[in-house]
């Protein structure tokens, strides 16, 4: 398109707990041929399509329940106590692949719940890390997506806060100070993933060096939506696509530089063919 020069943002791409599981996933499908796994690998139809072609099996938890005497992978989303209940009963091998970040917040929850705290989750409703978290609580913590939802419910006085791990600090922040100015005491647990969180400046920096951005990622990612935000508020000539076959050619002009990015669930080798599309037309 228009000879332009292409650059893809070298801090985009797998967090660390999505490369862990992907490369877990394949040792075991070059191992045995197939390998079943709970849930979505990845939020990214690309690259689960990719790992379906060498044998990988995805299930639903409906599934994983009439399963018996095979190997499972538990995906780096983590999963709530039933799941590794169901494997003890159905003689389920378990590949577990949960984030470290994860299973750290899992545990703060599930201490907290014992200590008979009142706990709120801000995440999105139904996401299969929340329903992991959610778990620790027996389903009793209260999930929340806003500030508004959040005071449909009715609070205590003193509230313990939590987050799913991929949501932005700022709204966490936000979501504590407004709590506190209506008078609430609020227990804040910060557990919002770094290697996330950081991606918002980096993302910032990247993001008004060029001309337009291409932000790629699956369009089932939650941590997709929040960074290409972050992208087109930086820079409004930013374009969200799933793969390289959606980019336009209208978007560019001759001689522009166009930055390639992408979410925490987005592999390097899509952003390599969304690069490629473009240098080559």
């Amino acid at each position: 398109m228009h000879n332009l020069s292409v650059t893809i943002d070298s801090n985009s791409g797998f967090c660390f707990g999505v490369v862990y599981a992907i490369q877990m996933a394949e040792d075991i499908l070059a191992e045995q041929g197939y390998l079943y796994c709970l849930g979505d690998i990845v939020h990214n139809d690309e690259e689960v399509e990719r790992l379906q072609l060498r044998g990988l099996r995805i299930i639903d938890h409906d599934q994983y329940r009439k399963l018996e005497h095979e190997t499972v992978l538990i995906r780096a989303h983590g999963e709530p106590p039933e799941t590794y209940q169901l494997a003890l009963q159905n003689n389920l091998r378990l590949i577990d692949a949960s984030c470290p970040v994860v299973l750290k917040l899992q545990n703060r929850i599930k201490t907290s719940y014992d200590k008979d705290d009142r706990i709120f989750i801000y995440g999105k409703h139904g996401h299969a890390e929340v329903m992991g978290l959610l778990g620790q609580t027996s389903n009793e913590a209260v999930v929340f997506e806003s500030m508004d939802e959040l005071l449909r419910h009715e609070l205590p006085p003193q509230i313990t806060l939590y987050s799913q791990t991929t949501k932005s600090t700022d709204s966490f922040y936000k979501i504590k100070s407004q709590l506190e100015e209506l008078g609430y005491e609020v227990n804040a647990n910060d557990t919002i993933c770094r290697q996330v969180s950081n991606r918002d400046k980096e993302l910032r920096k990247f993001a008004s060096k060029f001309n337009k951005v291409i932000f790629v990622s699956g369009t089932k990612s939650s941590n997709g939506k929040v960074l290409y935000n972050v992208c087109k508020t930086t820079n409004p000539n930013t374009y969200f696509v799933s793969k390289a076959e959606q980019l336009q050619p209208f978007w560019f002009e001759p001689g522009e530089s166009v930055g390639i990015c992408g979410a925490t669930s987005t592999p390097m080798w899509l952003m390599e063919q969304v690069r490629d599309a473009l240098l080559k037309s």
